[in-house]
């Protein structure tokens, strides 16, 4: 069941993450309210992928604390994270290759029992990636790029998710096609997913989020509202090209 408008949704408060010896994530705290578009800016290595890795459960924190709709998800496994309606779009898209649009699908909807439900959200994906409906039947390893990433989302949206975490959804992609995406993400938002976007394109993600947070080198820098962002002088020079 989703939280009520402006809500928090989802909390994380001082999370140290390790990867072996090396510590990615100094202390990091961040919200996320219900209806919101949020995202996170940052250069490569910054600790925006990891952040939403350790949120989703792939890696666990040294200390600090997540809290998913009053829920205290720490330590939690995926899929058990994935169960409460978080869906973790990774960068990269990690569709399964042999497999078909339909059966990608499919497993998006692991836990979901009435088949008439699995139908519905189908439907719901097919509405907002026509192209998918087409290529119901073709493998995923066959499609492309732009492709494997409605694949993806549509694969993350067969949760119902009450928050969506995507990982670089424009990467590698033509600027006709990202363009696509996000439109895809103000639609989703619209209709009520919440979303955590990491993204490296801070142009377009500042235009489609209400908020943001910068993160350096495992730690946030600055957080506020994304037009402050897009104005803030030091973020024009550092993440949106400006001399």
């Amino acid at each position: 069941m989703s939280a009520p408008q402006g809500e928090i949704v989802l909390k994380i408060d001082n999370i140290n993450t390790y990867y072996g010896h090396i510590h990615a994530l100094k202390g990091i705290s961040l919200d996320v309210r219900q209806g919101e578009i949020v995202t996170l800016i940052g250069t490569n290595g910054a600790g925006k992928s990891t952040t939403l890795r350790t949120i989703s459960g792939v890696v666990r924190p040294r200390t600090g604390k997540v809290t998913f709709k009053g829920k205290d998800i720490t330590g939690m496994k995926s899929h058990e994270i994935q169960a409460m309606g978080m869906s973790h779009v990774p960068e990269g898209r990690r569709i399964f290759p042999q497999l078909t649009v339909m059966e990608n699908l499919d497993m998006g909807a692991w836990n979901v029992k009435e088949s008439k439900e699995i139908e519905k959200r189908k439907q719901r994906v097919f509405e907002l990636f026509p192209r998918m409906k087409e290529r119901i039947f073709q493998k995923g390893g066959t499609l492309s790029g732009g492709e494997q990433q409605m694949l993806a989302i549509g694969r993350a949206l067969m949760v119902d998710p009450d928050i969506l975490l995507l990982d670089e959804p424009s990467m590698g992609l033509a600027p006709v096609l990202v363009e696509v995406i996000f439109d895809i993400i103000l639609q989703l938002n619209k209709q009520g997913t919440t979303i955590l976007l990491v993204e490296q394109n801070a142009l377009m993600a500042l235009e489609v989020a209400s908020r943001g947070y910068v993160l350096q080198t495992g730690e946030i820098t600055l957080s506020d509202s994304a037009q402050n962002l897009a104005n803030n002088d030091s973020v024009r020079k550092a993440y949106l090209g400006e001399e």
